[in-house]
């Protein structure tokens, strides 16, 4: 073959390869583009969803017809364009079973479906890409069913997580156990109901972990030995599971680079049977990175050793709480220079304070509550500069109360009740200004209540609570300054004179107990006005004179106790003594009536018909009114409604010309539609106004929020606040507003009217006329204010941060629709003019010196001191969701329980729930449903108590976003949806 022809015989043979290559890469990403259209027609797409723009493509070989499927929306290719290397259509809220075809998508390294709808199981057939595929991410769906085995096949896999799912049976031995070199880094497997043991057997090596998450399971056994290979483990939760053993000395000693380490609640012991805690941490001791150990609930006994001294320096929080530890705090624990929270609650600690523990400079949160300590407080506690809570109640301690607690400028809460405390009330802790919290109940403290202390606390807005000592004298008119605080609890001491009206000034307060003192003369009716107030217990002192009017006509008081006093009169079994008995006035034999068990009074003489008018024209003059009730009507304002002011109508009307999307709504038209603001039309009110229902002249049912007089001057700004936010938000799940009615002495929003009134009562039944709700409709009800408050965030084109989120605030329209309202004292993260806070933070304005929202559903972090942000609302949502399945209300919980609803309902998760899961089920069971279906509801009730604890975590940033929240929230309510759905489809099959 002469040159020339060897030159063309090349050629061709080079060209024909060529063809032959770009014909394989043609088939190839074709066989990719059938494999992505497959997983599609197995998802339930809305036409606007972003997997929309996957669409078949022509056969024919056109270099853009490759190109097209590497442009599709979550499809990632090669540089060549001819595979699909990456798939990620996570958060798209997808919903359908995961076809198998992925699978086929052979070059694929990265796949994430994460966050989504996900049903069904896993596709076996994904294990056949372990030449490739190094990242897998199924968390967040409904999946469920067993983890396959042939997961254990992908031996480049790096990544694996499969979160918060429903996955049940053990986990495949395969998984960690699939060659000696496995190359996973990362396994999520939480949040699931797994069961058997941890499968890491003494030939498997995971060499390479550095992240083991598997807390909130129901694992068994110990913790693998041969987890100590995995010698660069940073991160190894285990927590809320049924592990037994001894503490894993032996594998923790070899994870130098470890940070994290959970294992709290689950069923550990120490060493030598469960005595001696040494070797555990002496295993610790080169771990130098570590930042927070909790062991928590496991029952450990022993001492805590004093080779706490060898844990890193790093260590920010330890949590050795719910224990069995016994024996004196070590003094070695001085050495943790970076601690900021301390938890030894709940053991059997003895011995003083000592006080190397006050050089822990930078102390945040100290809880050594319910243990056998002894001795004083010492003095130098009070040089801890950033010491914002302090719980040393229920112990043994004794002596005075240091005065150097007025050092401390950042003390939110002081709990030292059920101690053996002497001495008086120091006059210092009216330096605390900050105080929000302040027990010292159950000790024995005498004198008198210092007016400084109570003078200077005018900001304490949780609860003061001074019962069961010996103090003496009067309460100080001061007192009353406390305009923020929710309860008072002055009971069972030695106070005497009267019980000072002002107390009326105490606006926001729910809970008052004066009980078994020495309290004389008349009951103020003032107290039956406090527009808050919840429970009243009066009884055991020496009160005369009758019962005011104005207790009965309270629309909130629930708990009422006048016994064994001096009362005299008639009382009716009318408004609030509705659902009294004789034990609210037991002792009082001067009292007559009609409430079940008194006395009935005897009849009076009747007067002649013809003296009526005129004792009644005797009487008329100096009583026009009884307990701010007129008989004249007028509105809450001071103005007799029949009385107009000609000028500020004018200014009213010309404001409404000024804003023409909005009807004119006169003022005159609101006084006709709300009966001129009558009591009987009141359904609501808050810190800043009342609400009343209307009906306008076209038969429209309006709601009406007055802003309350009292609080204009200060409060001004959140009127104008909540208009800002209304108009310009706009969702399915947030209120409208229909209209604003502003004039001199009178701001109003005009709202419609939720015929289903709140969720509040709805959640308690018993307090009003409303009906129980069942899980299907808490669930519906749940998702969509997450959504409301998601778009709050997330969307809204003024980012709001709502501040106030509680039941109260979630109205209901005719379809049991949820809608959030009440933006009144919400931040308004990005301003108007469009400056974007980098932080989702706003400083305090208008309402310096207020709550962020409402007692119990605030977020610890703004007792510190912090700034509103979003991580409040999701930790105000946790405390709705834990309320709604523990059937409590988180003030109740703080003033019986003295700990938050988080506090509560953790110390019941995971291995103690029953009891709370069985109440929600006999409140919450959907009615007419099959007794088959309780797993389920079971299932729900616990993903909602675990959704709530994640939501209230303590730490702002280890909560979720609201987004990840509503998704969670449409994930239950999915599932909740699918399985009622596949059960009917199930029982009409069985009935054909």
């Amino acid at each position: 073959m002469d040159s020339c022809s060897f030159l063309l015989f090349s050629f061709l043979i080079t060209f024909m390869t060529v063809l032959a290559s770009k014909e394989n890469d043609h088939e190839l990403i074709k066989s990719d583009q059938i494999s992505l259209l497959s997983l599609k027609s197995s998802i339930v797409l809305d036409p606007h969803n972003s997997l929309a723009t996957w669409v078949s493509i022509s056969s024919s070989s056109s270099s853009s017809s490759l190109v097209d499927v590497c442009k599709w929306s979550g499809v990632k290719c090669n540089k060549e364009s001819t595979r699909v290397i990456e798939l990620d259509i996570s958060g798209l809220d997808l919903h359908g079973v995961i076809s198998p075809s992925v699978a086929n998508l052979t070059a694929l390294t990265v796949l994430d479906l994460s966050r989504n709808f996900f049903t069904g199981e896993i596709p076996h057939e994904i294990g056949s890409l372990y030449k490739t595929l190094k990242q897998l991410s199924l968390s967040e769906n409904l999946l469920q069913g067993n983890i396959p085995q042939e997961l254990g096949s992908l031996d480049r896999l790096v990544y694996l997580d499969l979160g918060s799912n429903r996955f049940i049976g053990s986990i495949p031995v395969q998984l960690f156990c699939n060659g000696s070199s496995s190359s996973l880094q990362y396994v999520d497997l939480s949040n699931n109901s797994l069961t058997g043991e941890i499968p890491l057997t003494n030939h498997c090596h995971v060499k390479e972990l550095r992240f083991l998450l598997l807390w909130s399971n129901k694992l068994v056994g110990g913790v693998p030995s041969s987890l100590s290979n995995s010698t660069n483990l940073k991160w190894l939760d285990l927590e809320s599971n049924l592990l037994t053993g001894e503490l894993p000395s032996q594998v923790i000693s070899n994870m130098l680079q470890l940070q994290f380490l959970y294992l709290s609640y689950n069923h550990f012991v120490s060493h030598n049977n469960n005595t001696n805690l040494e070797p555990f941490f002496a295993s610790l001791a080169k771990s130098s990175d570590l930042q927070e150990l909790e062991l928590a609930g496991n029952n450990l006994g022993g001492e805590i050793p004093s080779s706490i001294r060898h844990l890193s320096v790093n260590l920010v929080q330890i949590h050795l709480d719910q224990n069995r530890i016994h024996g004196s705090i070590p003094p070695e624990i001085s050495n943790l220079l970076n601690l900021t929270l301390l938890n030894l609650s709940s053991n059997l600690l003895t011995g003083p304070i000592p006080l190397e523990l006050c050089k822990l400079s930078k102390l945040e949160r100290v809880y050594i509550s319910n243990n056998l300590l002894t001795g004083e407080i010492p003095v130098e506690l009070g040089d801890i500069p950033s010491l914002g809570l302090l719980d040393l109640s229920r112990n043994k301690l004794s002596g005075s109360i240091p005065d150097s607690f007025a050092n401390l400028s950042q003390l939110r809460r002081l709990i030292l009740y059920g101690n053996h405390f002497s001495g008086t009330v120091p006059q210092s802790l009216g330096k605390c200004v900050n105080l929000e919290i302040l027990d010292l109940s159950h000790n024995n403290l005498s004198g008198n209540i210092p007016v400084e202390v109570v003078a200077n606390l005018r900001n304490l807005k949780l609860y003061l609570n001074l019962s069961s000592n010996h103090l003496n004298g009067a309460i100080p008119l001061e007192l009353s300054k406390m305009d923020m605080v929710l309860s008072i609890d002055l009971s069972s001491n030695e106070l005497s004179g009267k019980i000072p009206p002002q107390l009326e000034s105490c606006i926001a307060l729910e809970h008052l107990n004066l009980s078994r003192n020495g309290f004389f003369g008349l009951l103020p009716a003032s107290l039956g006005q406090l527009p808050y107030l919840k429970e009243l217990d009066v009884s055991l002192n020496r009160l005369t004179g009758a019962i005011p009017p104005c207790f009965q006509k309270s629309s909130t008081l629930k708990h009422l106790n006048f016994s064994f006093n001096l009362f005299t009169g008639n009382v009716s079994n009318k408004g609030s003594f509705s659902n009294l008995t004789i034990e609210s006035f037991l002792g009082d034999s001067l009292l007559c009536g009609s409430v079940k068990g008194m006395q009935a009074c005897k009849k009076k003489r009747k007067y002649p018909s013809v003296l009526l008018p005129v004792l009644l024209s005797l009487i008329a003059t100096p009583f026009l009114c009884v307990c701010g009730y007129p008989l004249v009507q007028r509105s809450r304002f001071g103005k007799i409604l029949t009385v107009f002011d000609r000028e500020e109508v004018e200014d009213e009307e010309k404001q409404n010309r000024n804003d023409p999307k909005y009807p004119r709504i006169s003022y005159q038209q609101l006084i006709a539609a709300t009966g001129g603001f009558n009591a009987s039309s009141l359904v609501g009110s808050g810190r800043f106004g009342h609400v009343y229902k209307g009906v306008l002249r076209n038969n429209t049912k309006i709601a009406v929020k007055v802003l309350d007089p009292k609080t204009a001057v200060d409060f001004s700004g959140s009127f104008k606040r909540e208009c800002q936010i209304l108009k310009r938000t706009r969702h399915r799940n947030l209120i409208r507003i229909i209209t604003t009615c502003s004039r001199p002495g009178f701001k109003a929003l005009v709202l419609p009217l939720m015929p289903n009134g709140s969720l509040e009562r709805h959640l308690y039944p018993g307090e009003s006329s409303s009906m129980n709700l069942d899980l299907i409709q808490l669930v519906n009800i749940c998702s969509d204010v997450a959504e409301g408050i998601a778009y709050l965030h997330h969307y809204s084109p003024v980012k709001v941060v709502h501040c106030d989120l509680k039941p109260s605030n979630i109205l209901l329209d005719d379809e049991m629709t949820a809608l959030v309202t009440d933006f009144g004292i919400s931040r308004l993260v990005q301003g108007i003019e469009g400056t974007v806070s980098t932080d989702d933070s706003v400083s305090f304005d208008s309402t310096d010196g207020l709550l962020c929202g409402s007692v119990g559903y605030i977020a610890p972090e703004y007792g510190m001191g912090k700034r509103a942000s979003t991580h409040g609302d999701v930790y105000s949502f946790g405390v709705l969701l834990l309320e709604i399945v523990s059937g409590r209300r988180p003030t109740d919980v703080l003033v019986n329980e003295g700990s938050s609803l988080h506090e509560f309902v953790k110390s019941h998760y995971p291995n103690s729930l029953e009891g709370i899961i069985e109440q929600a089920l006999i409140r919450w069971k959907p009615q007419g449903k099959p007794e088959r279906c309780e797993k389920l509801w079971r299932e729900v009730i616990l993903e909602m108590i675990e959704l709530g604890l994640v939501c209230t975590q303590h730490s702002p940033s280890t909560r979720p976003n609201m987004l990840d929240v509503a998704h969670e929230m449409g994930r239950l309510k999915e599932y909740l949806f699918a399985s009622h759905f596949s059960h009917q489809e199930t029982q009409g099959e069985a009935s054909s």
